[in-house]
């Protein structure tokens, strides 16, 4: 994790992988939050990581779960973060971990046990691309901030889906919505 996050540090400034006011405390506000989807989850099959921009969550699970045999699919449009993502996966030698550099939408179905989405789009415009993307029986791990129950009143009113908040371990006022079973309403 230490090398990640000063490879997050050095390629920052030249691509904008985070925010740069969010680098004085990269391990709390990003990785820490990150990791925490690895204790509310037993990570099996596979795993797709959507906008997955410098890793987060996607690369913070893979070192996590290196030993488990969770493959996970990594998929980012910009080809500049899709660079550095292919670049941490030679090095910390994430070999069950691939990356596509394509737009959410036009991407193959990826039939995904489980997906995660930090910052990515509200829930209702995530919802799409959880039909598109999830396995009938599948999960998706949303990470959302403070106005989540907001998002989650606003997607109820055109989709119906299961779904369990997990409170964050990072921020109390933010949540992992654990989403299964997306349709339209």
């Amino acid at each position: 994790m230490d090398l990640y996050a000063a490879q997050l540090r050095r390629w920052n400034p030249r691509i904008n992988l985070v925010s740069a006011a969010t680098l004085d405390d990269l391990a709390g506000r990003h990785l820490a939050d990150s990791a925490q989807i690895a204790s509310v989850i037993e990570p099996d099959g596979h795993w797709v990581d959507l906008g997955s921009g410098g890793g987060l969550p996607g690369i913070v699970l893979s070192i996590l779960w290196q030993d488990l045999g969770v493959r996970l699919t990594l998929v980012e449009s910009d080809r500049r973060k899709a660079a550095f993502l292919r670049q941490m996966i030679r090095e910390l030698s994430l070999s069950r971990v691939r990356v596509l550099a394509e737009r959410i939408e036009s991407v193959d179905p990826l039939a995904a046990d489980n997906i995660s989405a930090r910052a990515l789009a509200s829930l209702t415009n995530l919802m799409p691309y959880l039909v598109r993307h999830l396995a009938p029986d599948g999960r998706a791990w949303l990470m959302k901030g403070r106005s989540w129950a907001e998002e989650l009143e606003a997607a109820r009113r055109g989709w119906a889906f299961t779904c369990r908040s997990h409170t964050s371990r990072t921020d109390p006022d933010a949540a992992i919505l654990e989403v299964s079973r997306p349709s339209h309403a």
